[in-house]
C-alpha cells in the first residue's frame, strides 16, 4: 500500500504542512514511521481523513458554502469606488480578480496583506475572509 509523507499529505489535502503535522500529533490521522525516521500516512487512511475533512466532520473552522473551487491567498491589491470594488488575490501560482460591491468589502474588512479564498462558480468568484 502507498504511504505518503506528511508533506505530500498536506498537498493533496490542500493545507499546509504544519497543519498536516498538529493533525497527526492529535491524533486525528495515523501516521507511521519508515526505516529512516520519517513520519508517513497510509494511503488507506489519507483517503478516509479527506473525505471525513471534507464533509467537514470535527472541523470548528469548517466555512459553510455551496461553492467547492477553493484558492486560498493573499489579497494583494483593493481598488475601491463608491459602489463597486476590485480585489485581487494570489493564491499560489493563480492571480484572482474578483468585482464585488464596496458593501461587501468593507463587510469582510478586506485589507491587502490578509488571508482570503476565492471560491470560484461557473464565471463567478466568491471571496471568503479566512
Amino acid at each position: 500500500m502507498q504511504s505518503y509523507t506528511i508533506g505530500q499529505a498536506a498537498r493533496l489535502l490542500g493545507v499546509s504542512p504544519d497543519t498536516a503535522r498538529r493533525w497527526a500529533d492529535a491524533g486525528r490521522v495515523a501516521t507511521h514511521r519508515d526505516e529512516s525516521g520519517r513520519r508517513l500516512i497510509d494511503g488507506k487512511s489519507l483517503a478516509s481523513f479527506s473525505v471525513a475533512i471534507a464533509h467537514g466532520d470535527g472541523d470548528d473552522d469548517a466555512s459553510y458554502t455551496s461553492a467547492r473551487n477553493a484558492f486560498p491567498g493573499i489579497v494583494t491589491a483593493i481598488k475601491l469606488g463608491d459602489i463597486a470594488a476590485q480585489v485581487e488575490i494570489q493564491a499560489g501560482p493563480h492571480r484572482l480578480v474578483s468585482l464585488l460591491t464596496r458593501e461587501a468589502v468593507e463587510e469582510l474588512g478586506l485589507e491587502v496583506g490578509m488571508q482570503a479564498t476565492a471560491r470560484v462558480k461557473s464565471t463567478s468568484v466568491h471571496v471568503d475572509r479566512t
